[in-house]
């Protein structure tokens, strides 16, 4: 993150002593990506954060594909998948590649008795519903419907939700997931026409620091394998940390849509970008004002990207038949647009209050075996006049 941040207590000087005020020595550790070239943030912990006491059993958490080429337009009901008590179970991947890996999960516990990590890939995580509080050992960030998490890779956390109804829309990118570079300057900072600013960030705060030994359990993602490690010292340990790398939130409701006189394309709604791949939000919005102009989408061609749209509220303009939880993919090389009589609807419309998330890869996406149970198997001929 292009954004400096701060909590707790550190020393004066980086890679210098810092005295405990009873006597011993915090420990400095070094929070980056991308080697020493990514963002990064300097923590201070309480004990070593190398202190393994066990390595316990390893399970195969790789998506059971169906497919792996398919240019079939599809409708996955994403409502349909039935809810688990814990977080990682409840996890469920739908389209994936080599790049990201899109799902949707709906827990009905939070996480108390183990602590997580993915080691692998920065995590998305959209809220459709629920709320709580995602903690982490940089800080609490408070979470509610319509906001985005960003929990880079390497980061421990635990989520505590306030109920059991809880939907969530998530993308695991394996690359880090920055703001749009367009909308930044060479500094980072956003710039006066990005659709939001640091301003309307969810900075980690209520930092907790644990003095505790005993058996700690953490769960770590890596290539596809979760690992059940057991550590001697609470994770949650650091009294202070500084820099560029640490979770965040972010509203949808923050977006501010960029329109213009006649349609704007899709990548005005971007909010995230990745390695080969986009997040964009829609948003309710003014529809276009010239005295002709089609509020509705053109018909393009899906070239060199899938795209795939989670709806969460709203009316979405240019489709027909679609609800809360629906996932449309629009495979590269074919075209599509507005559903039969969705173009000639918008026509005199002066709003929408559509809300949906869309993420573009641009390396095709495999279906995996969960995908199908909830694909509705009619989703490609909804072009068809009746």
């Amino acid at each position: 993150m292009p954004i400096y941040h701060t909590l707790g207590k550190k020393p004066t000087k980086r890679h210098t002593i810092f005295e405990k005020p009873g006597g011993g020595y915090y420990y400095e550790q070094l929070f980056g990506t991308e080697g020493f070239h990514g963002m990064a943030s300097l923590l201070y912990h309480t004990h070593r954060p190398t202190e393994v006491k066990h390595v316990k059993e390893v399970l195969d958490l790789a998506p059971k594909v169906a497919f792996q080429k398919s240019l079939t337009s599809r409708k996955l009901l994403g409502f349909d998948v039935a809810p688990h008590d814990d977080f990682l179970e409840s996890r469920t991947p739908l389209l994936v590649n080599n790049d990201v890996h899109i799902g949707v999960a709906a827990p009905k516990k939070s996480m108390t008795d183990y602590f997580y990590k993915n080691a692998s890939a920065d995590e998305l995580l959209f809220i459709h519903k629920g709320s709580g509080k995602l903690r982490t050992l940089l800080g609490t960030i408070p979470f509610k419907y319509g906001d985005y998490l960003l929990i880079p890779r390497g980061m421990i956390y635990r989520i505590e939700f306030d109920s059991t109804d809880n939907r969530l829309f998530y993308v695991e990118s394996f690359s880090p997931i920055y703001t749009p570079k367009r909308y930044r300057n060479e500094f980072g900072q956003l710039l006066e026409h990005a659709p939001y600013c640091e301003r309307d960030l969810i900075l980690p705060a209520d930092l907790e620091t644990h003095d505790e030994q005993g058996d700690f359990l953490i769960k770590i993602k890596k290539q596809h394998n979760l690992y059940h490690y057991v550590y001697a010292t609470h994770p949650f340990d650091v009294v202070g940390w500084d820099g560029f790398n640490y979770p965040y939130g972010f509203s949808i409701h923050n977006f501010e849509p960029i329109t213009g006189r006649v349609h704007q394309p899709p990548p005005v709604h971007q909010t995230f970008e990745g390695h080969n791949f986009v997040v964009c939000s829609f948003c309710p919005r003014l529809y276009d004002y010239h005295p002709k102009s089609i509020p509705a989408p053109y018909n393009h061609s899906n070239i060199d990207s899938d795209e795939v749209i989670y709806y969460v509220d709203g009316d979405f303009m240019s489709r027909n038949d679609v609800s809360q939880g629906h996932i449309t993919l629009h495979p590269g090389g074919i075209p599509h647009g507005p559903h039969p009589g969705a173009m000639e609807r918008s026509i005199g419309k002066t709003k929408t209050e559509e809300l949906a998330v869309m993420v573009d890869t641009f390396h095709p996406l495999m279906i995996t075996e969960a995908a199908l149970k909830i694909d509705d198997g009619k989703y490609f001929k909804s072009w068809l006049e009746h």
